[in-house]
């Protein structure tokens, strides 16, 4: 196969996996609540972790910040884990307002690591995706298109690319958090349904959420196409 053809079907079927496996995941969790007793240990471990929060007031949000600005830079690790805790301790809003500038200060770190790496050190960072969509990516990328790769890919990747390609910052962060705005939305709810025992609602986000990004990944494909 050519260098320079184009095959979506690697990474869509990639995009795929991701979406089967979040809903698979919120569904085993959903199953798990129902169970009366793994519901009671859950909510004795959120109220010590509510007290270890509490004894900390400005140390906690700050690392909670920090632990979402990693999830958005790295590939394995993620802070779906401490949402429940975050959403018991916090509430909804500002839970979600955290998790939100986590996220951009992520963003922001792995764009300013994109423009930092050029020529051969590239190739020794960058994982095959990154590099994939950075071979077609205009140079001269619009608004539309960087919102649209940000709903569409792992929240790690945009911010290399749009780093590497020279994307201007100010259209980079405008489209960072428009698009994680939603995604940090849909985040805090999944929490809340997990802490409250939302069955029903845990597993419509998850559909959700899994329909949306494959629709936009499918319509990256086709600007990039």
């Amino acid at each position: 196969m050519a260098s320079g053809e184009f095959v979506p079907g690697r990474l869509s079927t990639r995009g795929r996996s991701r979406a089967i496996g979040l809903v698979l995941i919120c569904c085993s969790v959903a199953l798990l609540l129902s169970v009366d007793e793994v519901y009671g240990d859950l909510q004795r471990a959120l109220s010590i972790a509510e007290r270890l929060i509490a004894g900390h007031p400005s140390l906690g949000p700050l690392v909670f910040v920090l632990l979402a600005a990693a999830s958005a830079m790295l590939a394995f690790f993620s802070s779906a884990l401490l949402l429940p805790a975050a959403v018991f301790t916090w509430g909804k809003l500002v839970t979600l307002v955290l998790l939100w500038l986590g996220w951009l200060l992520g963003g922001l770190c792995t764009y300013a690591l994109g423009r930092a790496v050029r020529g051969p050190r590239a190739r020794r960072v960058v994982s095959g995706d990154i590099d994939f969509y950075r071979r077609r990516l205009p140079a001269e990328a619009t608004f539309p298109l960087v919102l649209l790769l940000h709903l569409a890919m792992p929240s790690e990747i945009p911010g290399y690319l749009c780093g590497y390609l020279r994307v201007r910052l100010r259209t980079y962060v405008v489209a960072l958090a428009v698009a994680e705005l939603p995604f940090a939305a849909g985040a805090v709810l999944l929490g809340d349904g997990v802490v409250n025992r939302h069955v029903a609602a845990l597993v419509m986000v998850a559909f959700v959420g899994a329909a949306f990004s494959l629709y936009a990944l499918s319509e990256l494909h086709r600007r990039l196409a």
